[in-house]
């Protein structure tokens, strides 16, 4: 199960924001300011990470079911099951 690159802009822009969110929460420890500046960036980053993480499942299920030359077997649903579990 390969992601189409031009699939995926998306999300790259997502993990793109959550990198930059993420030198938000650096700088701020970095720089001694209140914890809750820290605690709500890393907040905003785990959920674009996890956001990121479904949309790139949600994306290679969108493929895998649209390709018609390539039916789905059980091996790819458990796969997708697996990918999809582990970001529970």
């Amino acid at each position: 199960m390969q992601m189409d690159p031009a699939e995926m802009t998306p999300v790259l822009n997502r993990l793109k924001r959550a990198r930059g969110q993420l030198d938000v929460v650096i700088r701020s420890i970095e720089d001694g300011q209140e914890c809750q500046v820290a605690v709500h960036n890393l907040a905003t980053v785990s959920r674009a990470l996890d956001r990121a993480g479904f949309a790139i499942i949600s994306r290679t299920l969108q493929q895998v079911v649209q390709d018609r030359e390539h039916p789905v077997t059980e091996e790819d649903l458990k796969a997708l099951e697996k990918l999809f579990l582990s970001l529970a």
